[in-house]
């Protein structure tokens, strides 16, 4: 008998592979230096947005028919092969080429490595340790990220292109890792095998199964919210004139903090249970929305800290509420739905926040987001709250 749980640490490097990005610290410089200005940058961002946007559902669908395993393999190979392209290209095209390839090859790992780690934790019958191991997962990911940040700063000293060199081969150690993972066996009622059938049966789902209509609306709207915030957290320190190079020893606490509550999301819910756990969440992430739009001051970084600790918690044990309510057969693809909604509206509330940070205040975008979070989340999960 397979050994499913062999597929963990498996999935452990796949997502370190994911977030150990050292280029981003220096990313724009190394636009600039190719002569892009920063209007270019954005539309290569939207273009790595829209990639993610259109594959994102697709990629989940072939993860439930194709095969988990199939699937990270894609993916692994498209996020090594579209950063070895940017090592050797000059020029927006050419980046343009390596953004969508690194769009797609997110799709297909996006979703597939939570519903490989949920149904091989399934065939060992230990589904009740999905959120402890989803969240040190996550818990890897952000610590993987923060000092992937300082790494890469020190590889620009040599030139801006030499972190690109190097992540190439980070991100290649997720081809042998996904090469010898375990596919679980899928004990699925119906395959859907067109494209019809998925849509049809994604509409069902939501109309049908309230629950995981819950989940994933709360989960995706949570991760939107987070999302927005972790742009406005630039701004913030920009706006309270926080020297240059302590921008990166904050950006790498602030996801060491993300790293050290996910490992303790698990613990969190069985202290407080479902339903304060779900409250707790949804109000101190608007407090935290709240409170730094009020404060832009220096002292104002701590509700900055605050947003980060509860994220930490909260991305665990929302994902494990998708996979509680859904079927082996289409976990991959009502993952990559959340993700997909997560992208959407941040395609729409993102550049509204942004033209309000230019054109009124930080102040205001910071808490206009935390009130259409607050509002939304208490909306979609009051049938919960109500019942529990």
């Amino acid at each position: 008998m397979a050994n499913f749980s062999k597929n963990i640490p498996r999935l452990y490097i796949v997502k370190i592979s994911k977030w150990f990005n050292m280029v981003m610290p220096i990313v724009v410089l190394f636009y600039q230096d190719n002569g892009m200005g920063m209007h270019d940058i954005f539309i290569l961002k939207a273009i790595y947005s829209l990639a993610i946007v259109f594959m994102e559902i697709p990629s989940g669908w072939m993860a439930d028919i194709w095969g988990r395993k199939k699937t990270l393999i894609l993916g692994a190979v498209l996020g090594s092969a579209g950063f070895l392209a940017y090592s050797f290209s000059y020029g927006f095209w050419a980046f343009a080429v390596a953004e969508i390839i690194l769009g797609i090859g997110h799709s297909f790992v996006s979703g597939a490595d939570s519903a490989m780690l949920f149904d091989s934790l399934k065939a060992d019958n230990k589904t009740k340790e999905y959120t402890k191991q989803e969240g040190r997962i996550t818990s890897v990911g952000n610590f993987a990220e923060a000092f992937a940040g300082i790494i890469g700063g020190f590889l620009a000293a040599i030139s801006l292109r030499t972190p690109f060199y190097f992540q190439f081969a980070v991100a290649a150690m997720a081809i042998p890792a996904t090469l010898t993972l375990i596919e679980p066996k899928i004990h699925a009622t119906e395959h859907i095998h067109s494209i019809k059938k998925l849509l049809k049966n994604i509409g069902k789902t939501f109309v049908v199964n309230k629950n995981l209509r819950i989940s994933i609306l709360l989960s995706a709207v949570t991760g939107t919210a987070t999302l927005t915030f972790a742009w406005l957290v630039q701004p913030f320190f920009k706006a309270i004139d926080l020297p240059v190079e302590m921008f990166g020893i904050f950006w790498t606490a602030l996801n060491l903090t993300v790293g050290v509550s996910s490992v303790f999301a698990h613990r969190v819910e069985i202290f407080l249970g479902k339903r304060y756990t779900l409250l707790v969440i949804i109000l101190l992430l608007s407090i935290g929305y709240f409170l730094a739009g009020i404060a832009i001051t220096f002292w104002g970084i701590a509700f900055m800290f605050l947003f980060y600790l509860v994220r930490g918690i909260a991305t665990p044990i929302l994902k494990n509420y998708i996979n509680l309510y859904t079927e082996s057969e289409v976990r991959a693809t009502m993952l990559s739905v959340r993700n997909f909604i997560i992208r959407i509206t941040f395609a729409v509330i993102g550049p509204l926040l942004g033209w309000i940070t230019d054109n009124i205040s930080l102040n205001y975008a910071f808490i206009l987001a935390g009130g259409i979070y607050l509002i939304s989340a208490l909306i979609i999960v009051f049938p919960w709250i109500r019942r529990e």
